[in-house]
């Protein structure tokens, strides 16, 4: 297992399509619901323990070796905004081409047979993690990051924000990230046991709501 290669899948600048997305932070900073560091981070920080909560727990049964369609399945499920599916499904495609030249392997191969379209991008995400020599932990941590990541990079383009500030937002939600990630994985370790239904299902209607909103859109600075 290397460090380095968790690294590498969390850094920005990985070529998975996530720079061109905002994880609804666009829609709220147009709603004013964002508008500064203080509010930033409470947006961060209920997307962490609502879609990112989920969204961990579905990276690190993928990364626990559980089969990959149920789950894909189960996303679906646990996404209920047809503009956010298609968010998923989209940034899924793009890190499985990005994943396959960068950590070959038989699974990512299989999946992008069966959903030519994209998989969700948690369960890629723990696809990945698990050809990367990494632990199911390591998937949840990767998911439970992006989702407040995301968010915050996006806000320095949207609001001009400090990018000293957005840094120290995320800092400040380390903790909370742990926790998540170690929640996520903990259900993901009873899956064998309890099935798909022990993973997380935690959802955050306002961003399903502006994510449609958002979809009308015609002028925009980001896909999502």
């Amino acid at each position: 297992m290397s460090r380095a290669a968790l690294l590498l899948l969390a850094d920005g600048r990985f070529p998975a399509g996530g720079h061109a997305h905002s994880g609804g932070v666009e829609a709220a900073v147009a709603h004013k619901a964002v508008h500064d560091a203080d509010s930033l981070a409470d947006f961060c920080r209920g997307r962490l323990h609502t879609t990112g909560l989920t969204a961990a727990g579905l990276a690190a049964a993928a990364a626990a070796g559980c089969d990959p369609l149920p789950l894909d399945g189960a996303a679906d499920a646990r996404t209920p905004a047809p503009a956010l599916r298609a968010v998923s499904r989209r940034l899924g495609r793009q890190l499985t081409r990005a994943a396959r030249a960068t950590f070959p392997s038989d699974a990512l191969d299989r999946l992008a047979a069966d959903r030519p379209q994209g998989a969700h991008q948690a369960i890629v995400q723990g696809l990945v993690a698990r050809a990367a020599g990494l632990a199911p932990a390591d998937a949840a941590y990767l998911a439970a990051y992006e989702s407040a990541g995301g968010p915050a990079t996006a806000a320095v383009r949207l609001l001009s924000l400090d990018p000293l500030d957005a840094s120290r937002v995320l800092a400040r939600l380390g903790t909370e990230i742990d926790e998540v990630a170690g929640a996520a994985a903990d259900a993901a370790a009873r899956v064998p046991a309890e099935g798909l239904g022990a993973l997380p299902s935690a959802s955050a209607p306002l961003l399903d709501l502006t994510a449609e909103q958002h979809a009308a859109w015609n002028v925009r600075l980001f896909a999502s």
